[in-house]
C-alpha cells in the first residue's frame, strides 16, 4: 500500500509545482499589464498638463498684449489731451497779449 501512495504523492507534488509555476506566470503577467497601464496613464497625464500649461500661457500672453495695446492707446489719448490743453493755453496767452 505504501508503494502505491508514494507515486501518487509524487504526481500530486508535481501537479502542485506546475500549478504554482502557472500561477506565478499569471501573476507576473498581471503585474506587467498593471505597470503598462500605469505608465500609459502617467504619459497621458503629463501630456494633459503640458497642453493645459501651453493654453494658460497663451491666454496670459494674449491678455498682456491686449493690456499693452490699451495702455498704448490711453497714453496716446493723454498725449493728445495734453496737446489740446497746451494749444488752449497758448491761445489764451495770445488773447491776453492783444
Amino acid at each position: 500500500m505504501k508503494r502505491v501512495l508514494l507515486p501518487l504523492a509524487a504526481v500530486a507534488a508535481l501537479g502542485l509545482t506546475a500549478c504554482s509555476e502557472k500561477a506565478q506566470n499569471e501573476t507576473g503577467e498581471a503585474a506587467e499589464a498593471i505597470a503598462a497601464d500605469a505608465n500609459a496613464t502617467m504619459g497621458e497625464a503629463a501630456s494633459d498638463v503640458e497642453a493645459a500649461t501651453d493654453s494658460a500661457l497663451g491666454t496670459a500672453e494674449n491678455a498682456a498684449d491686449r493690456a499693452g495695446a490699451a495702455i498704448g492707446e490711453g497714453a496716446r489719448e493723454v498725449s493728445e489731451g495734453a496737446d489740446r490743453v497746451g494749444n488752449a493755453a497758448d491761445a489764451a496767452g495770445n488773447e491776453l497779449d492783444k
